[in-house]
């Protein structure tokens, strides 16, 4: 296995990763390719943004995005945050994820990070104990205000 930063390339099969269960397929669309690209351009554009994928074999196997974040707290240190965090589902299972999020921790301790966080939905039980068997710990109540078009 292998991480390296996604190409223009990776986006389609990053974005059938994204659609890839019950929560991202009532919230992706697929087909909009000028949004996906307008995204990726502005997370590749900027030096606080890094999207990574894990290759097995040539095939991109997982995926995340590490956003560093600037901040008073902590003395002023950075924080850390995982988004989008997907594995193939012929890889699940495998330590792909594990594989990932050690990647993500392993940068973010480099880059001198204080915290590591991370937000999953409720409705995903199981990527809530993987998780936590890592070493996340839920301290902190998320809360989202969606926006509507129009």
């Amino acid at each position: 296995m292998t991480f390296r930063e996604a190409t223009l390339d990776d986006l389609p099969q990053i974005v059938r990763l994204l659609a890839d269960d019950p929560l991202g397929a009532a919230r992706e669309t697929p087909d909009a390719e000028a949004a996906y690209i307008a995204a990726f351009t502005a997370i590749t554009d900027d030096p606080n943004n890094t999207l990574v994928v894990a290759e097995i074999a040539g095939q991109v196997a997982g995926t995340l995005q590490l956003t560093f974040i600037p901040g008073l707290t902590y003395t002023g240190r950075e924080r850390a945050q995982i988004e989008g965090v997907r594995v193939a589902a012929d890889h699940r299972g495998r330590g792909v994820g594990q594989a990932l999020i050690t990647w993500a921790i392993t940068r973010a301790r480099t880059r001198g990070c204080r915290v590591v966080q991370l937000t999953t939905d409720r409705q995903r039980p199981d990527a809530i104990r993987f998780y936590q068997q890592i070493g996340f710990r839920p301290s902190h109540m998320g809360m989202k205000y969606h926006l509507t078009d129009g």
